[in-house]
C-alpha cells in the first residue's frame, strides 16, 4: 500500500489554526504520509508538526448554513499527548476530504508504515540504544555471586513469546526445567529474577499459575521458586488480583499457588484489578483528562470529579503496593514473587516501583532507561496494543495506559523526593510523548520477538540514542539531584496525592515548572550555607572548650 492511496487532499491554503495560550495562525497545511505540517510566514515563520500517529481521534464541525449552504467548518484533533488542536478550514469539501486523510493516516495499524522505519536522524549515534542494556551488563554484580545465570533458553522466543531472549534464573535450575515449568504458566511466563537487593533478598515476577479446576501441579515451577529461599525461612507470594478474579481464572483454567505445594512460601492477595482491567484503567485516564479538561466548574465540583474518576485511587494502591513488597525485602530480607494473570500490567508497575523504592540507580537518567529496558520493553509490556489510543477514544481492545500510571507514580516520588533523583519532570513528559507517537523505534510493537522480527533494532533509531547525546541529555538533568545511597519511602497517604499538573494541564494553564525548580535550588543553597555556618560554629564552640576545659599542667622544677 501506497500513502499516496490515503491521502485525499495533500496541500491546502488558508487554514487557521487555533490553540489554547497561542494566537490564531492563519496558514498552510501539507500533508505527508506521516505528517501534517502547518506552516505560516505572515508574522514571521511559524511551524506546526504532528504525528498522525498521535491523533486520537476527530471531530468534525460543519459551520451553520447560510442562505441555506453550508460554508467550511472546523476539525478538532485530540491528541495522544493531550494537546487539542483546531483547524478552520473554508469550504465543506475541503473539510471532509481532510478530515477523512487524517482518519485513514492515524488508523494505520501496521508497525511497518510508522514514521520511525522512515526517519533518519541527523546526527552521527554515539551509543546504540538497543545493546545498551544487556542482561548481562545489569546483573554484574548478580551473576558474580555464582547463585543465578543468564538462561537463553528463550533464544528463539518458543519458550514464551513475550519474554526476551535472554533471562535471569538461579544456577541450579537448567533449561530442562525451565521449559517445564512454563508450560504451567500463563503465556509461558516462568519465574525470572527482576532485583536482587544488598542484603540478598531477591524479587521475581512471573504469570499466573495454570493451577485449573483440577488443581494441577508442577513440580518443576516448585522447584524453581523452592531454590531461592533459604531453609528455616519462607518466600512471600502476591498475586496481584481479588478473590473474585482469582476464582473467575481458576475457572477458566488459571488461578493461583496452593499452600500444600508452595509450603516454603507465605501466599497473599493484594487486588490491582484497577490496573490488569485495561479497559477499566482506560476509562480511569479518560475520565482524569476529561476533569482536567473542565477547569471551569466550581473548585469543591472539580476536586470531587478527579477523585471519582479512580486514578489517584490508582496511583496509590501501586504505591502501597511497591511499599508493602519493598518492606519484604528490605526490612525482612524475605524472596519476594510477584504476578497477577498474564505478568504484563500489574506486575511489572510494581516490580518497577519498588526497584525505584530500594534501588539508587534506578533514580538516574540511565538507571531509568536500564529498569524501562529490563521490566517494560524486554519484559514484554505490550506498547503497541496498549498505546493504540489515548484518553479521547475511541476505545481500541485492550488498549491501556498503563506506562503512563507508572511515569506518574514516579511524579509522585519527584514530588516527596525534589533532591534524590537525577531526573527531573521533563525526562519523564518526554517518554510519555514518545511512548505513544515517535520517531524512535523503542516503544513500537508488542515484545522483543515482535520488534526483532520487524527489523526494528536494524531499521530505527532508539530513543536513548537521542536523549544519551552531550547535546539532549542536560536539558533532563534535575539541578536539585544530591545522590543518596538510602532507601525513600513515598507516602501513600490520600493528601499526598499531587495532580500532575505538568502533563495533565500543561497545554490547557500556564506551567511554572522553571519557578518552583528556581525556589527549590533557592531553598537548597540557603540549607547548605546554613549547615556550613552550624559546622562552622560547632568547630570553633569545641576548639574553646578546648581550651577552657583543658587542665594545666604545672610547672615542674628540679634540683640540680
Amino acid at each position: 500500500m501506497e500513502f499516496i492511496e490515503l491521502i485525499l487532499i495533500n496541500k491546502l491554503d488558508g487554514v487557521i489554526l487555533k490553540y489554547p495560550h497561542h494566537e490564531n495562525v492563519d496558514g498552510t497545511v501539507c500533508i505527508t504520509g506521516h505528517h501534517l505540517i502547518l506552516s505560516s510566514r505572515k508574522e514571521g515563520v511559524r511551524e506546526l508538526w504532528l504525528l498522525h500517529k498521535n491523533i486520537d481521534t476527530i471531530e468534525k464541525k460543519e459551520n451553520k448554513p447560510i442562505g441555506g449552504v453550508t460554508q467550511g467548518g472546523s476539525l478538532f484533533l485530540k491528541c495522544k499527548d493531550l494537546r487539542i488542536f483546531q483547524l478552520d478550514i473554508g469550504t465543506t469539501t475541503e473539510l471532509n476530504q481532510m478530515a477523512q486523510t487524517l482518519e485513514n493516516l492515524s488508523g494505520l495499524q501496521d508497525p511497518g508504515l510508522f514514521y520511525p522505519f522512515f526517519y533518519r536522524h541527523m546526527h552521527p549515534i554515539v551509543e546504540n540504544g538497543y545493546t545498551l542494556y544487556s542482561i548481562e551488563g545489569e546483573f554484574t554484580k548478580v551473576l558474580a555471586t555464582e547463585e543465578w545465570r543468564v538462561s537463553r533458553v528463550n533464544h528463539n522466543y518458543t519458550v514464551c513469546s513475550s519474554y526476551g531472549k535472554a533471562v535471569v534464573v538461579p544456577k541450579s535450575i537448567d533449561d530442562e526445567t525451565l521449559v517445564a515449568a512454563a508450560t504451567f504458566r500463563q503465556g509461558g511466563r516462568f519465574p525470572v529474577l527482576s532485583y536482587r537487593h544488598n542484603n540478598g533478598a531477591v524479587l521475581m515476577r512471573a504469570g499466573q499459575p495454570l493451577y485449573g479446576p483440577k488443581h494441577r501441579r508442577c513440580r518443576p515451577d516448585e522447584a524453581i521458586l523452592n531454590t531461592v529461599v533459604a531453609i528455616g525461612t519462607k518466600g512471600v507470594i502476591y498475586d496481584l488480583r481479588s478473590s473474585n478474579s482469582i476464582s473467575q481464572q481458576q475457572n477458566k483454567g488459571g488461578g493461583t499457588e496452593s499452600n500444600s505445594n508452595y509450603s516454603q512460601w507465605k501466599i497473599y492477595n493484594r487486588s490491582m484489578d484497577d490496573v490488569d482491567n485495561q479497559q477499566q484503567l482506560l476509562e480511569s485516564y479518560s475520565k482524569l483528562i476529561e476533569a482536567c479538561n473542565d477547569r471551569e466548574i466550581s473548585s469543591d465540583k472539580w476536586i470531587s470529579k478527579l477523585e471519582s474518576c479512580g486514578w489517584p485511587e490508582s496511583v496509590r494502591n501501586a504505591l502501597h503496593t511497591a511499599c508493602i513488597v519493598a518492606q519484604h525485602i528490605h526490612q525482612k530480607a524475605e524472596p519476594v514473587l510477584i504476578h497477577g494473570t498474564r505478568g504484563e500490567d500489574a506486575t511489572l508497575l510494581v516490580c518497577s516501583l519498588v526497584q525505584i523504592i530500594l534501588n539508587p540507580d534506578c533514580r538516574t537518567i540511565r538507571g531509568l532507561q536500564a529498569l524501562i529496558e529490563r521490566e517494560w520493553l524486554q519484559a514484554g509490556h505490550p506498547f503497541g496494543t496498549r498505546h493504540r489510543c489515548g484518553p479521547y477514544g475511541p476505545a481500541q481492545p485492550r488498549a491501556a495506559p498503563t506506562f503512563t500510571l507508572f511515569l506518574d507514580c514516579v511524579r509522585q516520588f519527584l514530588e516527596q523526593f525534589p533532591c534524590s533523583f537525577e531526573y527531573r519532570q521533563s525526562f519523564l513528559i518526554t517518554l510519555f510523548e514518545h511512548s505513544y507517537a515517535s520517531q524512535f523505534g523503542t516503544f513500537i510493537c508488542d515484545s522483543d520477538q515482535e520488534r526483532e522480527n520487524r527489523g526494528v533494532y536494524d531499521q530505527t533509531t532508539s530513543v536513548w540514542s537521542w536523549i544519551n547525546q552531550p547535546d539532549e541529555l542536560p536539558a533532563y538533568i534535575n539541578p536539585l539531584y544530591d545522590p543518596t545511597p538510602n532507601v525513600i519511602w513515598p507516602s501513600v497517604a490520600p493528601m499526598s496525592y499531587v495532580i500532575w499538573e505538568e502533563l495533565y494541564l500543561r497545554w490547557l494553564v500556564e506551567q511554572h515548572t522553571e519557578e518552583r525548580e528556581e525556589q527549590y535550588r533557592a531553598i537548597r543553597t540557603r540549607e547548605q550555607q546554613l549547615r556550613s555556618q552550624a559546622q562552622q560554629l560547632r568547630r570553633e564552640l569545641f576548639d574553646i572548650a578546648q581550651q577552657y576545659y583543658s587542665p594545666v599542667k604545672p610547672d615542674v622544677k628540679t634540683d640540680k
